[in-house]
């Protein structure tokens, strides 16, 4: 996989995650909780995340483990296989505590992979 490749993944993923932050910035949970359009877009955003990041080679993978690759290709299918049964709270919590830390370390991936 050319680095090339590799960058396109990532900023598959970058532009999945600043779109969930913009949808859920101004809401609370109980707001977003309620918006079944918001969630619907912000599931399949995950999707998106969860997906680019499986097609990522194992090699890029090793070299960078500041990134939970496994846990992001996880959470896809847990999204995908789980569909009725998906834990808002659990999506909420990753959102507002998770994301914007994969955010960063996605961002400086982008500079590297260039």
């Amino acid at each position: 996989m050319s680095n090339r490749d590799v960058q396109f993944l990532l900023e598959d993923i970058n532009l999945s995650i600043e779109k969930i932050l913009e949808y859920t910035k101004y809401l609370t949970f109980e707001e977003y909780e309620s918006d079944s359009k918001t969630k619907d877009a912000v599931e399949r955003n995950f999707e998106i995340i969860g997906e680019a990041s499986s097609r990522i080679s194992e090699d890029f993978k090793k070299i960078n483990q500041q990134v939970e690759w496994r846990i992001l290709k996880d959470f896809r299918n847990f999204i995908i296989h789980e569909y009725f049964g998906v834990n808002d709270q659990i999506l909420w919590d990753t959102i507002k505590f998770r994301l914007p830390e994969l955010q960063i370390d996605i961002l400086h991936l982008i500079k590297l992979a260039k």
